[in-house]
């Protein structure tokens, strides 16, 4: 049988994050946050333990953490109204992007991919039997409407937007969604907006969700995550925006894949939101951000644009190898000088090389501040 797609780049993740466990790395690649999470939300989850039944939790998800997330969402600075109708929790934002997709995809229908891109994007597409038509970012990494335009077929279904983005930490501003919408609201096109660093924009932006938009609101999939915006990314628990038709549609299909999400994870989720202040978390990034961007500029790699917002710094390592690939580069950085990272082709599907690597600033301080120092000396 011919292979159609293959799914290596979960491979290629879990090798560089195996290579810096080997080689006793300071491990800067994924975005997989290594401090505590509040003790508060500890306490939250000991005492679902004592007072929910411990039995399935609706289709829809907790009643109590529903409720939590419209106050949660009207509370932001720039304010999200939501209704009941249009919240749906799931166990992951990578569930949250099949269903969608399976939800309102036909056999050969064509899902446009903003590259640079992450890796579960693709793969979810083709197993619900669409078929991925790629973009690529021009090389400030931002959206050239034109660009995009010309990707538009009449198979075009959908398109997956991520702000702020992995990996390069771009956010799209309200002006970038009404051009959006302006391209596909003479046609059914869908949008997969995945949000799940949502609380994490830096300098004073506000985050901006499709959802704030009147029209593409009810074409939208908006995906949310609790295991994010906490740094308890094992907790395994999301949240999806739509409208109330395509959350019917959703249903549909998530009550055969996994009908709902953990219970007590969601009670401890829902107390936590009652006290939950996204500032502290905010502030505790963007002051990582600040100490990787200082430090590095005491290494050769270039930091061309800080980064807008999620976990994650894109740098041009040029002014150290101009022969090797992005791959190599991060090999070599990671076995020879000890700190690791991964290469920006790693988020494109047919791209084999870049001038970048994509950091991880979601780590302790002196993780980062070791790091650098090492690099300072051994660059």
């Amino acid at each position: 049988m011919e292979k159609i797609y293959e799914f290596n780049h979960y491979t290629f993740f879990t090798e560089m994050s195996e290579l810096a466990v080997r080689n006793q790395s300071y491990d800067l690649s994924l975005g997989l946050p290594d401090f505590e999470i509040d003790p508060k939300l500890r306490y939250y989850l000991k005492e679902s333990a004592d007072v929910i039944t411990h039995s399935y939790e609706s289709l829809a998800g907790s009643s109590l953490l529903l409720d939590n997330i419209i106050k949660f969402n009207a509370n932001r600075k720039n304010s999200l109204h939501v209704k009941k109708e249009e919240i749906n929790i799931v166990p992951c934002s990578t569930f949250a992007l099949y269903t969608s997709l399976k939800s309102i995809l036909n056999q050969g229908d064509e899902v446009i991919v903003i590259q640079p891109s992450y890796y579960t994007y693709a793969p979810s597409i083709v197993l619900n039997g669409g078929i991925p038509v790629y973009y690529n970012l021009d090389d400030d990494f931002t959206i050239n409407m034109e660009k995009l335009a010309s990707h538009i077929s009449s198979k075009t279904k959908a398109i997956i937007i991520n702000s702020p983005q992995n990996p390069t930490g771009k956010i799209l501003l309200k002006e970038a969604w009404d051009q959006i919408y302006n391209l596909i609201k003479n046609r059914e096109i869908y949008i997969i907006s995945e949000e799940i660093y949502d609380i994490y924009c830096y300098d004073g932006i506000e985050h901006y969700s499709p959802f704030h938009h009147p029209e593409l609101k009810k074409r939208t999939f908006c995906i949310f995550s609790f295991g994010k915006m906490f740094h308890a990314t094992g907790w395994k628990v999301s949240y999806l925006l739509a409208s109330e038709d395509l959350l019917k549609k959703f249903r549909c299909y998530q009550q055969y894949i996994s009908f709902s999400t953990n219970s007590p994870a969601q009670y401890a989720v829902a107390k936590y939101l009652e006290i939950f202040d996204p500032e502290e978390n905010r502030n505790m990034m963007e002051r990582k951000r600040d100490i990787f961007n200082e430090m590095i500029q005491y290494t050769p790699l270039q930091v061309e644009e800080k980064s807008a917002g999620s976990f994650f710094q894109v740098v041009n390592f040029r002014n150290i190898s101009k022969t090797m690939t992005d791959v190599e580069f991060s090999k070599w950085l990671t076995v020879e000088k000890k700190v690791s990272c991964l290469p920006l082709s790693a988020f494109y599907n047919s791209k084999k090389n870049s001038d970048y690597i994509r950091f991880s600033f979601a780590k302790k301080d002196e993780l980062i501040i070791q790091a650098l120092e090492h690099l300072k000396k051994n660059l």
